[in-house]
């Protein structure tokens, strides 16, 4: 038996969960958008909460933003604020889903004119990718049909390979095309990116710089994502991840609260390749509404779920997982992930941010600071950001 502690508290030390800029705004379902006091206003404030969560956990280094949601004037000076903080511009996501020409689609429209507007607006994305020092862009479409002879399938599909390799030719070649994929919704009949073969095949004809998002809550009911990710990974074509629960639908709650065991088993096979620190590449993020919880402590939960399923993957002895496989031994196999799994890894964590200069328990420490009666004392007056804002 080996022991992997000190591994595993150097990867958690070193561990990094990009945060969304949306999830700090008033967000809810298609039937309500609740507000909550002290949400910020414009994408300045909504930096000043997200470097709290860093703050206090140490492991949320980065924003990612959402256009037009985070749209500034000087998005240099927005990187600039940024840095301030001690958080910098991540992902750059686009929206080519709220406005009423998409109604049918945006880059995959069988109108030429809507298409070339859907993509203006994903170059417009790389043009900010370029002031902020933002290396990624990703791209999810809401793009399908709601009834069969609603349009081509396969004209749609050409469509979008088209758009695709425009905007990956205004890349430069230190950026990245992060291709997502949903099962269904707001289209019913046919969604045009449903999946992650479907996403794959696009990457692999656009380059090595494309590559696949895998948002947790985009699947079917029992669908395996864990081989998904094992899958992307041996074909180096895993670039990212959106980290949610969902107990029905893509629910976007806050990861590891539906089913923890899931989370575990995904960050084991990262653990196995040792992709789980930033530079091995992945675009490790967040993307969940906080619709009835407070914003900044949702934020900073999620990113401690996150760590403990990591801390708990790093713990798998792999010397006796590996002997179990290879003599067949099915329940000695699944006992060694068992028992990383059943570990209390919590004062582990707690150990790693003492070491840090961080407070052990970064819920309490948040609640102690008083941030959150101050923010709702300044933010007063304005438009709070929101859905669409």
């Amino acid at each position: 038996m080996t022991d992997r502690t000190p591994y595993a508290k150097q990867v958690l030390a070193a561990q990094s969960i990009e945060m969304p800029s949306w999830a700090f705004g008033n967000s809810g379902t298609r039937f309500k958008v609740f507000a909550q006091q002290g949400v910020p206003r414009d994408p300045y404030e909504k930096l000043a909460d997200a470097a709290q969560v860093q703050r206090y956990t140490g492991a949320a280094g980065s924003v990612a933003l959402h256009i037009p949601w985070d749209k500034v004037e000087d998005y240099a000076d927005l990187a600039r604020h940024a840095a301030e903080l001690n958080v910098r511009i991540g992902t750059i996501n686009s929206n080519t889903f709220q406005d009423d020409d998409y109604m049918l689609g945006s880059v995959c429209h069988p109108d030429a004119k809507i298409r070339r507007k859907a993509v203006e607006h994903l170059l417009e994305c790389v043009d900010i990718m370029d002031a902020t020092g933002s290396t990624d862009l990703k791209l999810w479409f809401a793009d399908g049909t709601n009834y069969p002879g609603q349009d081509s399938i396969a004209g749609r599909q050409d469509r979008l390979a088209e758009v695709l390799a425009e905007v990956y030719a205004r890349l430069g070649d230190h950026q990245r095309l992060l291709l997502e994929y949903k099962l269904f919704e707001p289209s019913f009949y046919t969604t045009d990116v449903p999946d992650w073969g479907t996403a794959y095949a696009h990457c692999l004809k656009l380059g090595p710089r494309a590559q696949v998002v895998i948002d947790t809550g985009h699947h079917a009911p029992g669908t395996n994502i864990e081989f998904i990710v094992a899958f992307l990974l041996r074909e180096g074509r895993l670039g990212g991840f959106d980290f949610n629960s969902r107990f029905y639908a893509d629910d976007d709650l806050m990861v590891g609260a539906a089913d923890p065991f899931q989370l575990f088993r995904i960050m084991h096979e990262l653990a196995l390749r040792e992709v789980i620190l930033p530079e091995s590449g992945i675009a490790y993020m967040l993307d969940q509404c906080h619709n009835i919880e407070p914003k900044i402590p949702g934020q900073i939960r999620s990113i401690m779920n996150v760590q403990e399923a990591t801390a708990k993957a790093l713990l798998v002895d792999r010397d006796a997982l590996e002997a179990a496989q290879q003599a067949g031994d099915v329940l000695g196999a699944n006992a060694v992930l068992m028992d990383a799994y059943n570990t209390d890894v919590r004062p582990l964590l707690a150990e790693v941010r003492a070491e840090q200069g961080l407070d052990p328990d970064p819920l309490a420490a948040y609640a102690a600071s008083g941030y959150a009666d101050r923010i709702k004392a300044d933010r007063v007056g304005g438009s709070q950001a929101g859905w669409g804002a």
